[in-house]
Formats: structure tokens, C-alpha cells, sequence
């Protein structure tokens, strides 16, 4: 190896090269035959929006650490990149780029539209996390809407469908207006803000007098059935029993009583309209109360609103409101905070509809799906917590039909004749029941039938990835399920998290994976979630073009699960910095080694034992830490290794060993390159380009690196004693490196003199030589104790401050003493008698200042140094 082929700097730009020899070689693939140990990640499959976020920056650097450090490991890694196509994302953004809405034009152009942006999205998806140097196994990538996965989501539902786990049923649902589709109710996304209280005046039907209700949905009115109170509210006692008149509508309403009225509310009368929130759902469902639809699947009103009809939600609102103005109905507003469900991907606020719609039979399967989650490893253990409490907190079946078109169809068609279900035949997987037809007649004989035109929740096809990347139902799928890690977000938990372990456990009764790790989200340098619309978006692309993709990987490592990350450009700068340091000290180091360096030890010398010690325990540190799944752990205790204990000191501290040919120089070369040999493997799961670029200089390949590298640990070099003799050598030469350069003193030029004080003698002289050579000493010795020293007075200067405000007139006399006697016979009046008289005036330390001088015992001037750490005394003679 020629010093002149590596570049004077680290150059980021050869990332690109590096991964594409990786993936020429064919280095991250999945054997699968059974002769290693599996692993299997459970990838999430994004949204293919054609961009990656910094999100999925944390996310992937967390699995692709993983999958490195595994393989390094000797296990055969499946770590598989999937695609979720299907669902509103897509759909709106289709929407966007042409100006439709999806039934402008026919299914199949829109249909098209979706495919052709979505094919356009993976590819530079997949381009971009090549640049981020992940490792995925691209051999086994699926991609959600092409048919054998639509066959394996078409499959599902028909054996859930047979286990009663799928049924159809007319049930209020949540509703998006902009995206005229239903959606799950672990879909909904919660936001606050502040709206209007209205108190509204209902007459009595008897005409004793008005109730006072407040609702902040007056739009609602016209789908108003009753109206609740406490039983035990005084005030509405009287009303029990009896009716309300509806303002403007003029429709009598019973009043009932129901105990989860709040009475201290608003007035404590409230009107239950269908359906204003879950709360009326319940109402409405435990009185057998009826079911007004007042708003249609466009977010207008219906007929039933009267004058109002075909009016937006806002506007309704708005017209009402004046209208009980002028009528009298209206007597006061007031502002109220509120917290409103929208839509998760448009952010429009839902409504709650009743409707005929498919559900899945998630609340049949609540214990299960506990029991299966807490037999799975947590990290951290208390993201389990959300699952639990989220199962519990259930009310709704899982709703999994939507009124979209770019998505898996539902497999179901309707009997003209009987109205029954029919289905397909496995063996006709996937249809698409809106262009084939049944391969067999109904079961009353007829052979006419009516497509279902809605499609699955595109969680449908993502919840069961565990099979899907088990290649499941083919043959030997169990081979490969359950998976042995789900990582994901917290903000899915209650739907990708929940949804998948309900599915595969009803498909498999196994649970889907064995441990589940939970990555928080990324902040933005300002404190607040990045948001496009915050303008607080850092892309990925801009990180890697000025710094590599290493330095952003170095970010997103120094972070733990569950933990929110903030994005900071001085982070990225440090991690940059940190690389440019390791590699000008490799650059430093290759100069000096040559085919002779040993592969092993031949002498004992103290701070190479220092080293290796502390590079074992490093490893052991790591080790644990990625198991642990702590990469902020693992990298700091590399950072600081190679920082300090490495490029800091040691290699300070043997450069003399290498300018000279001694017997302990192969030595120092050998703990050199395999020192650096070592970090270069337990870092590259986190910088493998770096690592990789190292490597390759030292004539290793890409193979040696990333399949079956990881370095052992070596538990016989590991010494605590090793380790504190070191680290006196350590404090000592760090101390006169100090001394030198606070005295401009060049590193390479001699002290004459320097003795050591310690209590600690053996262990100091154990490493005499390297203190002296390292910091070029002519003489050296260890001694115990302190330093026999004399302090010497060489220079005393009046206050003048002090001196004239107080001796006034003699003044001049104090100052003209002070300068004209000798500085030691000033020093020695003052021990003596505590002053100095000067015709009869007397004068005191706090007259002047002295400049004095240490002496050693032999009368040489001496400086007295304290290392910081290990409280040894140095008395240097320059």
C-alpha cells in the first residue's frame, strides 16, 4: 500500500461506487437454505411518494444496522424492501397532477394513472436508498399491486371470511367528504382548536317553557332524535318523559336520561343527532333511537336539512346560525376547545356515517391479540403499553371496505336472483369483480351476479408482510414466518402494528414476529415535528451531497428507539468531522506499516496492552449494544475511542516507536492495524462506506468487511490493572503535552529534566520509557510523595490603588522602597513579622504583589505540574 494512493482527505463522493459493487456483488442476498441461522426483518413497506423523508432515514438506518451487524454475525439476513401502493396517497396525488377527482374519469384511466405514478415513485425510491448505502435484499422485493400480492390480500380475506372474521353489515363509520371513502377508526387523526359553543333554546312541547342546550353542531339540527339529561339533574327533573320542540324544524323530540351525561357541561342538556360524535353512535344504539343521515359522501347537506340543502357543512352552519339569531333561538356563544377526528391523509374533519360496509371482527380477537403481543420482546418495553391500551379502548369493528378504485379488490360478487355472497375459488385468484366473473354459479343456480364495487383498506395488504415476505401460501413458507423483527413507527401502532398481529394470528395461529422495534419521529431544527407546512423539511439529498451519506447515518445512530430525534446541522458537521479525523489518522498510519507488520504481539509492552484492553472492552461495549438495539450507545463508545483513546493518545503516544526502529516499533504497528481493523467492523453496521473505502487500503475486501467480520472478542487482553497502569502513562504524557504547548513549546523539542511524584511508583515506572520518549525527556525519575521545593521571590510590585489612598503624603516612600529593595529581604520581612516598617510606616501583603519562582531541592527553577486524573505530580525542568 502506497501512502501517495489514498486521498489527502476522506472523499464521501466514492459512495456511490462502493454501492454499486456491493450490489453487482450480490452481498446482501438471502440464501435461505438453512445452513445459517435466519434473520428476518419485517421492512415496512412506504408509500411510494417518490421521496425519501427523514423519517425514513432513522427508520432504515435502524433495520440496515441491524441486518449489517447480523450478517457480520453469520446469520443469513432476509432483509426484504417492500412497496404499499395501494390507498389514498396515492389516489390524491393522482388527483392533483391531472385536476380530477376519481370519477372524472373511468376506472381503468385512473386506475392507470395510479400504476404509472407509483412504478415512477419506487424507482427513484429505490435509487435514494441505494445513495443511503442500505442493504436490502432486492431479490425479494414486493410491491403490493401487482397480482400475486393482490392474490395473497384476495386470499386472506376469504379464509377470515370462512372463520366468520369478515362480515358485512349496515353500521355508522367513519367518513372523509374530500376523500369520499370510509375509513378505520385507528385511521383518524386527532387535532385542537377552538370552535363556538351555541346555546340554542328548545320550547317545550307542552309549552312550559324553553331548555337550554349547547352544541357546537347546530348544522345538525335536522338529525337531532332526543335530547339527554342527568336523572339526577335537578334542573331537568321536570322534563322526564316529556318533549322538545326542534327550533326552525319544528319536530318534537323525547327527552330521555342517561348517566354519562357530564351536568356540568354546557347546560347539561344535550341533543343526541346522528351523528354529531362516537358518543351519539352509542346513544342512539342503547336507546334504539332513529338514524337521520343528514350530510351525503360529499360533505353537503342532505334534503332533510330543508332550506340548507346542498349546502356545504361550513355554510349550513354559518346560515343556521343567523337564522336561530333572528328567530330568538339563539341567546348566547361562547368559545370552547375542541378536539376533532380528521381524515389521516387529506386532514379533512370526518363525519360519522351509517353505512353498509366490510369489517373485520377485531374485537373477537382482543385477548388473543394481547396475549400474542406480550409474548414478543418490546423495545422499548413500554411501546407495548400502546398496543394494550388501544385494544381495550376498541369500541368499533375494524372497517376495511373502501369507496376508492387503486386498491385490492374485494373478491365478492352478489347473486342476482338470491342476493347471496358469492365468492371466487381460490384457484381464480385475483379477480377483480368489476371485469371477471365467478367460475361457478351461485348456490341457488344462478349465473348473474353484481360486482362489489368497493376495495380493502390498502392495511389489508400491508398487515400481512410477515406472510407475504414468507412467500406464504406456497410451499416452505413456514420456513421463514414468523419473522424475527417488526421495525415501525409509534404513530402505527395501533394500525400496522395491531392489524398485522390480528391477521397472521388468525391465519397462522402463531404470532406474526418475535421482537417489535418502535422508532420515534423526527423534529426539525426548530423544536416542532418536520412539516412541509412548517417549512422545517431537511431533505436527505441536500445532507448527502455536502457531507456523504455516512455522516446522516452517524445522526440517525446516535438515538435510541422510541426516542423523537431532532435534526441538527451541527450534528452532521460533528459526525463529518469525527470521519475526517479517523481517516487522516489511518492516513497517518499507513505510512507506516509495511508487509513485515506482525500479525500478533511479540513483546509486552504496557500501552499497547493499554489499548488492546480498552479496544476488547469496546467491543464487548458494542456488542452488547447492538443486541440491545442502542446504536446512540454503541457509536458514542466508538466516538470516544477513536477520538481520545485512539487518534488522542496513543497514536501520540508510539509515533516515536515509528520515526525509530526499536524492539517494541512491529508492535506498534501491529496494534495499530488491527486496532484499526476492528473499529473499521464494529462501525461499519452504522458508516459502511467509510468502513468499506478503510478497508479496501488495507487490502481487504467488501466480503472480508460485511459477511462473518464482526470481530471477536478477545477476553485474555482485557485488563482492569493493564488499564490503570495505561492510563498513568496517559495522564502523565497528556499533562507535559499541555505544559509544552501553554509555554510554546514544540512538541518535539526536549525537556531536560522531569521527575515524577507519585504513590503509585511501580505502576508509573512500568511505563517510564514511553512517558520520557513520547514527550522527549533527556532525564526522567519516579519518586514517592512530593517534591522537596523552596519558593523564591523574585519580583515584588506595589499596588498603587491600594497604596495611595491609604498612606496619602508617604505614598512616595511606601513605592520608593519597595522598588529600590531587594525583592527576597521584602519576601523575608513579611514571613517574619507579617509587614514592613518603613520609618515607622508600616506596609502588608495586601500592599503589594510578588513574582516568585519554585526551587527543587538541588536549586533548580522548576515547574510544578497535577495531572487531572490519576494526581500524580510533575516537577519539570525546562
Amino acid at each position: 500500500m502506497s501512502n501517495n494512493e489514498i486521498p489527502k482527505d476522506y472523499d464521501h463522493s466514492q459512495e456511490d461506487e462502493l454501492q454499486t459493487l456491493w450490489q453487482k456483488k450480490n452481498l446482501y442476498r438471502f440464501i435461505g437454505d438453512g445452513t445459517k441461522p435466519t434473520y428476518i426483518i419485517d421492512t415496512p413497506p412506504p408509500y411510494p411518494t417518490g421521496k425519501l423523508h427523514m423519517g425514513h432515514v432513522l427508520n432504515w438506518v435502524y433495520m440496515d444496522i441491524i441486518a449489517r451487524y447480523k450478517r457480520m454475525n453469520n446469520y443469513d439476513v432476509l432483509f426484504p424492501q417492500g412497496w404499499d401502493c395501494h390507498g389514498l396517497p396515492t389516489e390524491v396525488k393522482v388527483e392533483e397532477i391531472h385536476d380530477i377527482k376519481k370519477n372524472d374519469v373511468s376506472r381503468e384511466t385512473f386506475r392507470k394513472y395510479c400504476i404509472d405514478l407509483t412504478h415512477e415513485n419506487i424507482e427513484k425510491m429505490q435509487i435514494q436508498m441505494q445513495k443511503m448505502g442500505y442493504s436490502q435484499d432486492w431479490d425479494h422485493e414486493y410491491i403490493t399491486m401487482l397480482d400475486e400480492n393482490k392474490m395473497r390480500t384476495q386470499l386472506s380475506f376469504l379464509k377470515l371470511y370462512d372463520q366468520d372474521m369478515i362480515y358485512q353489515d349496515i353500521h355508522p363509520i367513519n367518513w372523509c367528504p374530500r376523500c369520499e371513502t370510509a375509513i378505520a377508526f385507528a385511521e383518524v387523526e386527532y387535532s385542537d382548536n377552538t370552535t363556538k359553543l351555541n346555546y340554542v333554546n328548545f320550547p317545550s312541547t307542552d309549552g312550559d317553557g324553553n331548555v337550554t342546550i349547547a352544541t357546537t353542531r347546530p348544522e345538525l339540527l335536522c338529525a337531532c332524535v332526543a335530547v339527554v339529561v342527568h336523572p339526577d339533574d335537578e334542573r331537568y327533573t321536570y322534563l322526564h318523559g316529556k318533549t322538545l320542540t326542534l327550533p326552525i324544524y319544528e319536530r318534537q323530540v323525547k327527552v330521555i336520561t342517561d348517566e354519562s351525561v357530564d351536568p356540568e357541561y354546557g347546560t347539561g342538556a344535550v341533543m343526541i343527532c346522528t351523528f354529531g360524535d362516537k358518543t351519539d353512535v352509542e346513544w342512539v344504539t342503547r336507546y334504539d333511537l332513529d338514524v337521520i343521515n343528514a350530510i351525503d359522501e360529499k360533505g353537503n347537506m342532505e334534503e332533510v336539512a330543508g332550506k340548507y340543502s346542498g349546502m356545504a357543512i361550513k355554510e349550513c352552519r354559518a346560515a343556521i346560525i343567523e337564522d336561530l339569531t333572528d328567530l330568538g333561538y339563539l341567546i348566547k356563544q361562547e368559545d370552547v376547545d375542541q378536539n376533532v377526528g380528521l381524515c389521516w391523509r387529506c386532514k379533512t374533519p370526518i363525519e360519522i356515517m351509517t353505512k353498509k360496509q366490510w369489517f373485520v371482527a377485531a374485537s373477537k380477537m382482543s385477548e388473543d391479540i394481547i396475549e400474542q403481543a406480550k409474548a414478543m420482546r418490546w423495545v422499548p418495553e413500554h411501546m407495548y403499553q400502546r398496543l394494550e391500551n388501544w385494544t381495550n379502548s376498541m369500541d368499533w369493528d375494524w372497517c376495511i371496505s373502501r369507496q376508492r378504485i387503486f386498491a385490492t379488490p374485494i373478491p365478492v360478487w352478489y347473486c342476482d336472483d338470491c342476493h347471496n355472497v358469492v365468492l371466487p375459488s381460490e384457484e381464480q385468484l385475483p379477480v377483480d369483480p368489476t371485469v371477471d366473473q365467478p367460475d361457478h354459479a351461485c348456490s341457488c343456480g344462478c349465473t348473474h351476479f353484481t360486482p362489489e364495487e368497493d376495495v380493502l383498506d390498502t392495511w389489508m395488504d400491508s398487515s400481512i408482510t410477515p406472510l407475504t415476505i414468507a412467500d406464504w401460501p406456497n410451499p416452505g413458507w413456514e420456513n421463514i414466518y414468523p419473522a424475527t423483527l417488526r421495525p415501525q413507527g409509534h404513530d402505527i401502532i395501533r394500525t400496522w402494528a395491531f392489524y398485522t398481529i390480528l391477521r397472521c394470528y388468525a391465519l397462522t395461529d402463531e404470532k406474526p414476529f418475535d421482537e417489535i422495534m418502535v422508532n420515534g419521529m423526527v423534529f426539525g431544527e426548530d423544536g416542532h415535528k418536520m412539516s412541509k407546512s412548517l417549512g422545517n423539511v431537511i431533505a436527505p439529498e441536500e445532507v448527502i451531497e455536502e457531507y456523504g451519506a455516512d455522516a446522516l447515518r452517524l445522526w440517525a445512530a446516535n438515538s435510541t428507539p422510541g426516542s423523537d430525534v431532532p435534526f441538527g446541522w451541527k450534528d452532521i458537521k460533528h459526525a463529518y468531522k469525527f470521519l475526517r479525523k479517523f481517516w487522516n489518522a489511518f492516513r497517518f498510519i499507513s505510512m507506516n506499516l509495511d508487509d513485515e507488520t506482525p500479525d500478533e504481539l511479540t513483546s509486552n509492552n504496557i500501552i499497547d496492552r493499554w489499548l488492546l484492553s480498552k479496544l476488547n472492552r469496546l467491543n464487548k461495549t458494542v456488542t452488547n449494544a447492538f443486541e440491545e438495539y442502542n446504536f446512540a450507545k454503541a457509536e458514542q463508545a466508538i466516538y470516544d475511542f477513536v477520538w481520545h483513546d485512539f487518534c488522542d493518545e496513543y497514536i501520540e503516544a508510539v509515533k516515536y516507536r515509528l520515526y525509530d526502529e526499536l524492539d517494541t516499533t512491529a508492535d506498534a504497528k501491529y496494534t495499530l492495524k488491527h486496532t484499526i481493523e476492528t473499529v473499521l467492523k464494529l462501525m461499519a453496521p452504522i458508516t459502511p462506506f467509510f468502513a468499506d473505502s478503510v478497508n479496501g487500503y488495507l487490502g481487504n475486501t467488501s466480503e472480508d468487511l460485511h459477511i462473518g467480520g464482526w470481530p471477536e472478542i478477545n477476553e485474555e487482553l482485557i485488563s482492569d490493572d493493564i488499564e490503570l497502569i495505561g492510563s498513568y502513562a496517559i495522564d502523565i504524557i497528556d499533562e507535559l503535552r499541555r505544559y509544552k504547548s501553554s509555554h510554546g513549546i514544540a512538541l518535539n523539542q526536549p525537556l531536560t529534566t522531569v521527575n515524577i511524584y507519585t504513590q503509585d511508583i511501580d505502576k508509573v515506572e512500568a511505563t517510564v520509557d514511553d512517558i520520557k520518549n513520547t514527550n522527549r525527556v533527556e532525564n526522567m525519575a519516579v519518586f514517592e510523595g512530593k517534591p522537596d521545593l523552596q519558593e523564591k521571590v523574585i519580583e515584588v510590585e506595589p499596588v498603587m490603588s491600594v497604596i495611595g489612598p491609604e498612606f496619602k503624603g508617604d505614598a512616595k516612600k511606601i513605592i520608593s522602597y519597595i522598588q529600590s529593595t531587594d525583592a527576597s529581604v521584602i519576601a523575608q520581612q513579611l514571613e517574619d513579622n507579617g509587614y514592613v516598617d518603613v520609618d515607622g510606616i508600616r506596609f502588608t501583603d495586601e500592599h503589594i504583589t510578588k513574582k516568585s519562582e519554585l526551587l527543587s531541592e538541588t536549586g533548580e527553577v522548576v515547574d510544578i505540574l497535577k495531572t487531572p486524573n490519576m494526581n500524580v505530580i510533575l516537577e519539570v525542568q525546562k
